[in-house]
């Protein structure tokens, strides 16, 4: 019987009752109503992430010259018939050609009476989800084969933004997990071993990690992915951003580990744990790291942004993810132009993507550190 167990069973508390201690956890976050609410919506994006060739409605490299920076359509879910009566037709309206007599270019405007029938769970060309599972279905798609179908508008190829946002979210939320976990890897085993061992090793690995985070940060990434050769592939170029990512944000959680080791290392389940013959990585590994694994799981959560957020500076800055890799960062390269943007807006949402993501991971993270604090109510 463990201790948790005996000290319930001394307080009165009914066996049914007792909870583990994420069972608590989990009870304390769901009454913080904004964090359980950010938590779906990192979950619904990271499904888009994982389902993101059977969501978007085209390949995200194909592109029509054709419709250059057309317009969003937006799907309409009824029409009218002739006698005025609604029905249920799923549709979105064709593009009229005009030429704007000041700027002396084409431009295109939603047509009314074009209605281009969109079909759900439409029948596609085969394809891999997520590389593993064969499918030849897409979860919708218009049934004319050359007609247009841009429901957040294209780009200055003619590429379904839709399409690229839906990919880019891939890559862009999985750059995030793989440098936190990394970084967890990193911040674990140094600023475990840095705390549990103390004298020299702890010293010189502190002034590491202080010189680390003395250093600018942006023109730290900036060298780091200029330094990058140029004959990478794209895959090459994912995972090297990934490790510096990795490389840089894992000071922090040392920073955190080593302390909570300080402290625990004197702790008297430590101590019986030595003379009981157990080894350090023993000690380490299966009771000290999991005696605040919560806190852990709250620092990595809150780390999860700013990998997303240096990723997406980098490939804005046309130093990080490159074509044909298509990520929030390199999107938004395209919304660099003023005069682009005066023209085409909604470029800028891999923007409001990346806004609603952080927000709702901070948002998250705050509620799971509330959760996983001891001395909070």
């Amino acid at each position: 019987m463990t201790h948790t167990s005996m000290a319930a069973e001394a307080a009165g508390m009914p066996r049914a009752k007792r909870e583990s201690h994420f069972g608590l956890m989990w009870r304390r976050f769901k009454r913080h109503r904004l964090a359980l609410v950010s938590l779906w919506i990192v979950i619904a994006f990271y499904l888009v992430a994982l389902l993101a060739e059977f969501l978007a409605p085209t390949d995200p490299s194909a592109y029509s010259a054709r419709y250059t920076y057309a317009p969003p359509q937006g799907i309409q879910f009824f029409s009218t018939n002739e006698d005025g009566s609604w029905r249920f037709f799923p549709h979105v309206n064709g593009y009229a050609s005009e030429v704007d007599p000041k700027a002396m270019r084409r431009t295109f405007v939603l047509d009314p009476e074009v209605e281009i029938p969109v079909q759900f769970f439409i029948p596609s060309e085969p394809y891999m989800l997520a590389g593993v599972i064969p499918m030849s279905v897409k979860f919708m798609g218009v049934t004319e084969a050359r007609a247009p179908f841009y429901i957040l508008g294209a780009d200055r190829l003619g590429r379904d933004l839709l399409s690229r946002l839906i990919h880019g979210t891939r890559i862009s939320l999985s750059i995030g997990l793989a440098g936190v976990t990394l970084s967890l890897f990193f911040g674990i085993v140094v600023g475990g071993f840095a705390g549990y061992y103390g004298g020299l090793f702890d010293s010189a690995v502190m002034r590491i990690i202080e010189f680390i985070r003395s250093m600018p940060t942006i023109p730290l990434w900036l060298g780091l992915a200029a330094a990058m050769p140029k004959d990478w592939s794209a895959l090459q170029t994912y995972f090297a951003i990934t490790i510096i990512l990795s490389l840089i944000g894992w000071t922090e959680l040392a920073r955190v580990v080593r302390g909570r080791f300080l402290s625990l290392r004197t702790e008297d389940f430590v101590t019986a744990a030595q003379l009981d013959g157990a080894s350090d990585w023993r000690i380490i590994t299966r009771h000290m790291v999991p005696s605040f694994m919560s806190h852990i799981i709250a620092a990595a959560t809150l780390a999860i942004p700013g990998m997303i957020l240096a990723e997406t500076a980098l490939s804005f800055l046309g130093l990080g993810l490159q074509a044909p890799i298509v990520s929030w960062g390199t999107l938004l390269q395209d919304a660099q132009n003023i005069r682009t943007l005066a023209s085409a807006p909604w470029l800028l949402t891999p923007g409001l993507c990346v806004i609603v993501v952080i927000l709702a991971m901070n948002f998250f993270g705050d509620g799971l550190r509330d959760a996983a604090d001891p001395h909070g109510r």
